[in-house]
């Protein structure tokens, strides 16, 4: 979780980039990644590396082309084979 500043419990900072009813995407700009959690399915997934930095190109373009939560959402589901890891509230 992170904590009110953008940091994480470790010190790191995270940049929450998209938040709809359907998905969250957070960045971490220190381990260039992004963690990407389908809400209704309560999975989510990491990037990092060169997948990341594809991701935020795409990420950007999607938004370039129509910034609403309808098209980011899609967007955001043409990753759902990738949505592995199981996503723990606290």
């Amino acid at each position: 979780m992170g904590q009110p500043d953008g940091r994480t419990r470790n010190g790191q900072t995270m940049n929450v980039i998209y938040n709809s009813d359907n998905y969250y995407v957070v960045e971490y700009p220190a381990q260039r990644g992004y963690e990407l959690v389908d809400k209704q399915a309560a999975r989510g997934t990491f990037l990092y590396g060169e997948a990341a930095d594809k991701f935020a190109e795409s990420m950007k373009d999607a938004v370039a082309e129509d910034a609403s939560a309808e098209h980011v959402d899609e967007f955001l589901d043409g990753f759902d084979i990738l949505y592995t890891l199981p996503v723990v509230y606290h």
